[in-house]
């Protein structure tokens, strides 16, 4: 039986790091949003779903203090204060003392004005349970989960989602928020191009005696980069790429001896090291779609765009994509337009696809290139770091990029609402 229910203006799917703030930046603009997730929201927030942290950018975190979020996730956040990029093998730099001579350093001193911190690392367990607690005194907003969209027909002034339980839900615009894999993107039509990497990352949080002072090191090692990210306390989280064999062997090892793997690369530096909760291991690719939107319909986030976690820019891009599309969405709702109208959606592709690709394509590379343990291409890297360390006005420019701080930024990366 079928059975229908109101319309909104926007119908995410996805309810996720992405879809859930989406759908705050479109209430909070004065948009009516029915958000569809097919996971339980309670779940979604216990240490066991997600062991992720996320890096979010300076201007990320300017957004999320304009949407009523930094209260509660300020206890969470710890603040980068530095970067640290590294190139070598793990044998040469823990046991034989041959460590690469390159280091490339970020410091906030080297900005004009000096800028701290750089951005800040969040779980992400703490992002949606703030995000969660936000929209549940939002007025504009409605969540249907555990539910799952399974048809979606176009009709001259909305797109309407039948639901697995039968309900039918209308609404002038239709989100993808839902993934690489996105359910959404394949209804629509749209396609996506890319491929899965021979990497799955191994996630795991651990414990140190020592005070990482808020340092964040990425460091690069013949299998992939090896990145150790400041969390709150005296923890971190390491994001460990490597072939998926190895990725398979490294997950079946008793905790001792991944205790001992873990400490092989984290170096002396912290202290004594242990895992701290479950380690949880993700599948890597790149993945484009060539279109962002069609009549009614736009994606976002992973829907749209997945890259390597090599610079950690992952959500920051899904939530760039959010500040633009909410401005899109909140302008033409003032002007009177049709939010869900192919030229009002191309506006907010043309602003985001070129950065998005620009930067798949830059972490491709880099991930290339560092993986490559070909002696000359070792050293002529090397060098590429020791020539950007020396050089201030290339380090300002890379602090810029990671802090999200360049281009046109839409009203939310600049702290204010759409």
């Amino acid at each position: 039986m079928t059975r229908a229910t109101k319309n909104f203006d926007v119908r995410i799917v996805g309810g996720g790091m992405v879809g859930l703030p989406l759908s705050l930046a479109l209430s909070r603009g004065g948009l009516s949003t029915l958000v569809v997730d097919a996971a339980e929201p309670a779940r979604t927030l216990v240490p066991e779903f997600d062991g992720r942290a996320s890096a979010i950018a300076a201007a990320s975190a300017k957004m999320l203090v304009a949407l009523g979020l930094w209260p509660d996730l300020e206890p969470h956040a710890q603040p980068i204060n530095d970067i640290l990029i590294s190139d070598g093998r793990v044998h040469d730099r823990f046991r034989s003392g041959g460590a690469s001579p390159f280091v490339l350093h970020f410091d906030p001193e080297d900005l004009n004005p000096p800028t701290a911190p750089l951005g800040f690392l969040i779980e992400n367990r703490h992002v949606r349970q703030a995000l969660l607690r936000r929209l549940d005194r939002c007025d504009h907003h409605t969540m249907r989960a555990p539910a799952t969209v399974t048809a979606l027909e176009w009709q001259d002034s909305v797109v309407s989602a039948r639901l697995h339980d039968g309900d039918t839900v209308s609404a002038a615009l239709c989100i993808g928020a839902d993934g690489k894999g996105s359910q959404i993107r394949a209804l629509a039509g749209l396609t996506s191009y890319g491929w899965r990497y021979s990497q799955d990352a191994i996630v795991t949080t651990v414990e140190h005696d020592r005070d990482h002072g808020g340092l964040a090191h990425e460091y690069f090692l013949p299998s992939g980069p090896f990145a150790i990210l400041p969390l709150t306390g005296k923890r971190s989280s390491s994001v460990w790429p490597v072939t998926r064999p190895r990725a398979s062997a490294s997950m079946q090892l008793p905790d001792a001896l991944f205790t001992d793997e873990l400490a092989s690369r984290f170096g002396d530096h912290l202290g004594r090291v242990k895992p701290f909760g479950p380690r949880f291991r993700y599948p890597l690719a790149l993945q484009f779609a060539p279109d962002y939107a069609r009549p009614r319909l736009a994606l976002i986030g992973d829907a749209a765009h997945v890259i390597h976690p090599i610079a950690g820019q992952g959500l920051n891009m899904g939530l760039r994509d959010i500040a633009a599309l909410a401005e899109v969405l909140t302008d033409a709702k003032r002007l009177g337009l049709d939010i869900g109208a192919l030229d009002v959606l191309r506006r907010y592709q043309q602003w985001r696809r070129f950065d998005n690709v620009t930067l798949g394509v830059v972490t491709d590379t880099l991930n290339r290139l560092f993986a490559n343990d070909f002696p000359p291409i070792r050293l002529a890297r090397g060098l590429g770091l020791g020539a950007v360390g020396l050089s201030r006005p290339l380090r300002q420019f890379f602090m810029r990029h990671a802090m999200g701080q360049v281009g046109e930024l839409p009203r939310l990366l600049k702290g204010e609402l759409p």
